[in-house]
């Protein structure tokens, strides 16, 4: 097989898998992402994620992570549910924690996706990531086409929005490359005067330390007093920014059952989720991506948006 007829595989695959789109580019150190990302850690961003800091080699040259690495194979998996479960009189979640994990949904639609390429090219060098290791997925979509940077730091596509996965697999076979596409936000500062807590203090750059996000999951400790009033009702993760976003006219129910929301928590009223037990956290969250805040976490969320 050349280079052409193994591109042609991995893109029919990855169709085949239900990825939404695929783009490939070339695998090389991010030149222009290092003085960004050292900017933006530079300036606080990161708050108390100091996760971050580590690997600052590997999260921008990708033959750290896979040597002899040649290309970068970024995919788009969506998960915009047909309900909106967000209402005014209840408490929120963010969409992509209405089904199971993604982390082991994409994760083995990659293994298999990885598996089929080796099984029809042969013996292939590679790994494949969702978010969990330091790989600059951003970064990689948009060298391989596949969207823009949004003023909100997500990946936006003309076609679908923002509500998706990215995920990788990066490889030492030489594929053939995708190219970046234009910049399609233009003059809009929909998702910036969004913002209820200013967490996007100017185009293209979150103050990480600031969204809501980040406070109702990554932040182990209290919250602090002075954002109390600005999360409305969202107790874990945030929708407001892509909510807002133009783009997302163009979102499309996605074809994944196991990102669907179960019977229990699409009937929760706010008296339940104040009332919430250790056995019913259990039974609604049974996979979910909101296990990783406990239930004391979650606990904490619910006082304070209703106290």
């Amino acid at each position: 097989m050349n280079s052409d007829q193994q591109t042609h595989l991995v893109k029919s695959l990855a169709a085949e898998l239900g990825f939404s789109y695929c783009g490939i580019s070339r695998a090389e150190f991010l030149e222009d992402e290092a003085p960004k990302l050292e900017e933006w850690l530079k300036r606080g961003y990161a708050g108390k994620m100091s996760y971050l800091e580590n690997y600052f080699d590997k999260r921008l040259d990708p033959t750290l992570l896979v040597p002899g690495a040649k290309s970068v194979i970024s995919l788009m998996y969506n998960y915009y549910p047909e309900k909106d479960l967000a209402t005014p009189d209840n408490l929120n979640i963010a969409k992509y924690a209405y089904g199971e994990d993604y982390h082991f949904v994409v994760k083995d639609k990659l293994k298999t996706l990885f598996e089929k390429l080796q099984e029809q090219v042969g013996q292939v060098e590679g790994r494949v990531f969702v978010d969990s290791a330091p790989v600059m997925e951003r970064a990689w979509a948009k060298r391989a086409g596949l969207g823009w940077v949004g003023k909100n730091s997500l990946l936006l596509n003309k076609h679908s929005g923002s509500f998706f996965f990215l995920a990788e697999i990066i490889v030492d076979l030489e594929l053939v490359y995708d190219g970046p596409i234009k910049d399609y936000c233009g003059t809009c500062t929909a998702c910036m005067d969004a913002c209820p807590t200013d967490a996007i203090p100017e185009p293209y750059v979150v103050d990480g330390s600031k969204c809501i996000s980040y406070f109702t999951i990554e932040l182990k400790e209290e919250i602090p007093a002075e954002v109390k009033g600005k999360f409305g009702n969202w107790i874990f993760g945030c929708d407001i920014c892509q909510d807002v976003c133009p783009w997302n006219r163009f979102s499309k129910p996605h074809q994944e059952p196991r990102f669907n929301p179960n019977d229990s928590l699409q009937s929760m009223t706010q008296n339940e989720w104040k009332e919430i037990t250790t056995e019913v956290f259990q039974k609604v969250f049974k996979n979910s991506p909101v296990k990783r805040t406990r239930l004391e976490g979650l606990k904490r969320n619910i006082r304070f948006v209703t106290e």
